[in-house]
């Protein structure tokens, strides 16, 4: 395991606990995510890393200590730490599929739909789309609504969960491209378990297992040893999917 934390960071998380009911889910998670870059949250199904998620935004209830730039919000409503900042897509895009897709973003910035600046360049396909129900949109179409969604607002860090969860491999390269283009002025933490898009974008990563960090290092470097891959994922570079 490396012990190391990045030189500098823009989010902290230590010694984090989640418990519900009887299930102790995380178990003293600590992590530095730094300033720049992406930082994968990866392991195994059902260890944690949405529950990270979760907990870090205040979606779950949580004990340890959580900085964003120095400043402790582990207290804090889910709403002050998004008005401090922090940015969440969560797994399951949650668009609104009876608005249409120029409300949904309108939810966020009354004054800003389609038209914005920042679909018009990354999600050119959202811009004829506004008037369309966003329920009648693929799956991969919704995931550009959740992440144009939350790129209207200023945004310090992002935190973007599974988001080529049942995507095609076209449309997972689209998505990868987003994010590469995004994290160039906003750090990501990201959960993904699709390990060719984590070695095109990820600089470093965070492994959790039963709860628990079991590594924290340079992101080529795992996903360049298929031993390490295998015995901390259970999975090796062959897995199906494009980035």
């Amino acid at each position: 395991m490396n012990d190391t934390p990045p030189a500098a960071a823009i989010l902290s998380v230590a010694d984090l606990h989640v418990r519900y009911g009887g299930s102790h889910v995380l178990q003293g998670v600590t992590f530095d995510v730094p300033a720049t870059g992406v930082t994968a949250l990866l392991g195994r199904n059902g260890v944690g890393k949405t529950t990270t998620l979760k907990a870090i935004i205040g979606l779950a209830p949580r004990t340890g200590r959580i900085t964003l730039r120095g400043n402790e919000i582990q207290s804090q409503r889910t709403s002050r730490i998004v008005r401090g900042g922090i940015g969440y897509v969560p797994e399951d895009r949650e668009v609104f599929g009876g608005l249409t897709v120029d409300e949904n973003l309108r939810l966020v910035d009354p004054d800003r739909g389609v038209d914005a600046p920042v679909v018009a360049k990354l999600f050119p396909d959202l811009v004829g789309r506004g008037d369309q129900q966003a329920g009648t949109l693929s799956g991969g179409q919704q995931q550009m609504v959740s992440l144009a969604r939350v790129l209207l607002r200023r945004n310090d860090l992002l935190l973007i969960d599974e988001p080529t969860k049942g995507l095609a491999p076209k449309l997972v390269t689209e998505v990868a491209d987003v994010l590469a283009e995004v994290a160039r002025t906003t750090p990501l933490l990201l959960v993904e378990q699709n390990l060719p898009l984590v070695r095109r974008i990820a600089d470093q990563v965070v492994v959790i297992d039963a709860g628990r960090v079991v590594h924290h290092g340079d992101a080529a470097a795992l996903v360049a040893d298929p031993a390490l891959t295998r015995e901390l994922l259970g999975v090796s570079m062959r897995r199906k999917g494009a980035a």
